[in-house]
């Protein structure tokens, strides 16, 4: 259920980082926007990078469909596919 508010959290932030393409805000904020949109891409990013780069070779690799939601999910996304993927201890 956490896991599923943070994945709406996540949306919301996308939604308001890329509202400022269709309207930007005022001068200083909109720089401040778009370098936290900058960051937040590039994390992201880095975030796949990484989770790709640690999967053992002998996992099933990721589909697109599962690199696109842990790209805009983030850590939200990497939780629930490490409850779903991991066995329980």
């Amino acid at each position: 259920m956490l896991i599923n508010l943070g994945r709406l959290l996540m949306l919301c932030v996308w939604a308001f980082l890329l509202f400022n393409f269709v309207h930007p805000f005022p001068k200083p904020l909109k720089y401040f926007i778009d370098v936290a949109l900058l960051f937040m891409v590039i994390m992201h990013g880095l975030q796949l990078v990484l989770m790709r780069a640690t999967q053992p070779k002998t996992a099933p690799k990721l589909s697109g469909i599962t690199q696109a939601k842990i790209f805009f999910f983030g850590v939200f996304e990497l939780l629930a596919w490490q409850k779903k993927n991991l066995p329980k201890q």
